[in-house]
């Protein structure tokens, strides 16, 4: 027996083309997409199909969904922190941020992730699976969802896949991902608006600079030398930091996209005097944009943020250099809105 294909992971025309190979009506597949957009569970909610192409649907397809949803809404800016439970029991987090120009959402491409960064909770729940390319793209529907309880003409605008996972590690799923999110017929999130960060993958930064996908990339730097950015991330013992910024700035001259580079400012590790003129070095010269963040505590590390006014300063002798550099404002704070914290506390239960 075949093993069924899911709704969620296919473009309308590819839909259209089994359709047609299955003896049905090609158009039949703007139906069937408009239904998934609204948020259809089964097909027997396709009201606007007959019970007979619902039963023949049914055959040939399947439509991935979530177990269930939990959230917690910050008390201090609003943000919302999604707790999705995925049918074999894996958990997966998502975000929703609202800024003046409307909302975002923050996405994982991973259950867990191999990456092993010594700051980030993700890694420390371990690595389960990829997601498929419907699975991230069902975050989204279920964000709208629940959103549209509330405000039916809630709308998300932007995309960032910064959740749990390293989405260039699942490369395939989450190419075909940005193709479901910018396709109109679905969520039509134009490629501008989505970002993708990655730890540093060299061969798959590469590989993304001839998908002609115009999105911004924004890259996990965190580290100003060699010695210390393989002491926060492994990945550099893989893939040097020399050789990351060289391909970075290949990337720039290759798409005319600015890259945007992460980095959490760990009191007393990166914030320091040398580090910032090191910073000054990688950066000088070319075309990128540096965001400052303070470090999401963790109960697995001792890594802290400093305080706020180093921070302003560390920020305003790096623009003084002139390096494009700005602090992050920082959302959901009382709900451990940083990656991997809910899914870890709710694996130790």
């Amino acid at each position: 027996m075949n093993e069924k294909i899911d709704l969620r992971s296919l473009l309308p025309y590819e839909i259209s083309d089994i359709l047609k190979k299955n003896g049905m009506e090609g158009y039949r597949a703007g139906q069937i997409v408009s239904w998934l957009e609204r948020g259809a569970r089964s097909f027997e909610e396709m009201t606007n199909l007959s019970k007979e192409h619902r039963k023949r649907l049914s055959e040939l397809f399947e439509i991935s969904n979530m177990a269930e949803c939990e959230s917690l809404t910050s008390k201090i800016d609003g943000t919302v922190k999604f707790l999705f439970t995925l049918p074999d029991g894996n958990y997966v987090e998502s975000v929703l941020l609202s800024y003046k120009h409307g909302y975002s959402v923050c996405l994982s491409t991973q259950v867990g992730c191999k990456m092993g960064c010594r700051f980030c909770a993700s890694t420390k729940a371990g690595f389960e699976r990829n997601l498929s390319a419907g699975e991230i793209l069902l975050q989204m529907v279920e964000i709208t969802r629940e959103e549209r309880k509330k405000q039916p003409d809630f709308r998300i605008g932007h995309v960032v896949l910064m959740g749990i996972g390293e989405p260039l590690d699942n490369y395939d799923n989450v190419m075909r991902f940005l193709r479901l999110c910018n396709c109109k017929e679905l969520f039509g999130i134009g490629y501008r608006n989505i970002s993708l960060s990655t730890c540093g993958l060299i061969p798959e930064i590469r590989r993304l600079m001839t998908e002609e996908i115009p999105i911004t990339l924004s890259i996990s730097l965190h580290a100003s030398n060699p010695a210390l950015r393989s002491e926060l991330m492994p990945i550099n013992r893989r893939y040097p930091l020399e050789e990351l910024m060289e391909v970075c700035k290949e990337y720039t001259v290759k798409t005319g996209r600015r890259i945007s580079f992460e980095y959490a400012l760990i009191a007393g590790v990166n914030d320091t005097e040398k580090t910032k003129s090191e910073l000054i070095h990688l950066l000088s010269g070319w075309m990128n944009h540096l965001n400052l963040i303070p470090i999401n505590p963790t109960k697995e590390t001792t890594y802290r943020p400093g305080d706020r006014k180093k921070l302003e300063q560390f920020a305003a002798s790096l623009q003084k250099a002139g390096i494009n550099a700005t602090i992050r404002r920082t959302l959901g704070a009382d709900i451990q809105a940083a990656c991997g914290q809910l899914r870890r506390e709710k694996q130790l239960r």
